[in-house]
């Protein structure tokens, strides 16, 4: 009888095709998972892009979304300012019409109110005649309040305010500029500069302080303690006020109140003045130039009073040849 032989089930070969299945789906395995982050990767780099395009574009409409409902609002609003226009117009309309259908309709009042309109007028006629003739009589009016004339519209005050004015003659200046001040019970704007062409209040440099009676309170209280630099010589503030403010349409004048004049030479600042302050066709200069000079370097105590006496023969000139007047004072005494 033959012997069977024994058959292994699980023989190498068998062991080996099942490593070899095994190692091809585990590498298959790891082929697909290494795969899925590239591809990931880069659909989530395109969304980013698109999601900021979109963004942007959303921006974008916002922006002009923005724009147009502004206009939009601009427009309704002139819509309702001209309908109120309009409806004003109407009603004008409305009355105007209701006054010439009431004067059809009552054509005899309208002849007696003809008639006395023409009367009316005849005598008004009469009396302008006479009132006329007794002008005519009449001597001209004087515009000058002691020889200095005040018929300008905006005045400038040129203050020095050198030590030897602070100590000596301040409370003369502020007498002064409160009596030129009121020489002019209403102007239509003040300005107040020292001789360096610095401005009493800063924030009304370059343009006019209007002219109200808390205004001049404050100019005369601000004179208490107001004490900038000086170089005792008033020529840099009038300069400086007359390119500043100097205008066509404007009756300007400048007050100029000061002890010495120490530049170097009278004839130069003369020759300055008239080129920036020239005269016009009828001879008139762009603006008046009065001057007050105080007695500080006469006074006993004054180690010389040379540059006062040149401060008067300055301004003595500067006001004849644009206009103005010159008072010197003698005392201090009011």
């Amino acid at each position: 009888m033959r012997r069977r032989s024994n058959i292994e089930v699980f023989s190498l070969s068998f062991l080996d095709c099942i490593c070899c299945g095994f190692g091809a789906l585990i590498l298959l395995l790891v082929l697909t998972k290494t795969a899925e982050p590239v591809i990931f990767e880069e659909y989530s780099d395109n969304m980013e892009s698109i999601v900021a395009k979109l963004q942007e574009e959303l921006f974008d409409i916002r922006g002009e979304t923005y724009v147009l409902n502004r206009d939009l609002l601009t427009r309704k609003q002139q819509i309702s300012e001209e309908k109120i226009k309009i409806a004003r117009l109407q009603g004008d309309l409305s009355a105007i019409q209701g006054q010439f259908a009431s004067s059809d309709d009552d054509a005899s009042v309208q002849n007696v109110l003809s008639g006395r309109l023409t009367s009316a007028r005849q005598k008004l006629t009469e009396e302008m005649q006479r009132l006329q003739a007794r002008q005519a009589a009449l001597p001209a009016p004087d515009n000058t309040v002691g020889g200095i004339p005040v018929d300008s519209e905006y005045i400038i005050f040129i203050i020095d305010t050198s030590g030897s004015m602070f100590r000596f003659a301040w409370d003369l200046v502020k007498q002064k500029i409160t009596e030129v001040l009121d020489a002019y019970p209403k102007v239509r704007g003040i300005q107040v500069m020292n001789d360096m062409g610095e401005f009493m209040f800063s924030q009304y440099a370059g343009e006019w302080i209007p002219d109200t009676p808390a205004r001049r309170k404050a100019i005369i209280t601000r004179m208490k303690r107001w004490q900038p630099f000086s170089n005792s010589s008033p020529v840099e503030g009038i300069n400086a006020a007359i390119r500043i403010y100097y205008a066509k349409n404007k009756k300007i004048s400048l007050y100029v109140l000061g002890d010495e004049f120490t530049g170097p030479s009278i004839s130069d600042v003369v020759r300055e003045v008239d080129r920036i302050n020239r005269a016009d066709s009828k001879g008139n200069r762009r603006v008046r130039i009065h001057a007050i000079g105080f007695p500080v370097q006469f006074d006993p105590r004054a180690p010389d009073n040379t540059t006062g006496v040149r401060f008067a023969t300055l301004m003595r000139e500067l006001c004849k040849r644009n206009d103005g007047t010159f008072v010197g004072l003698s005392s201090y005494t009011p």
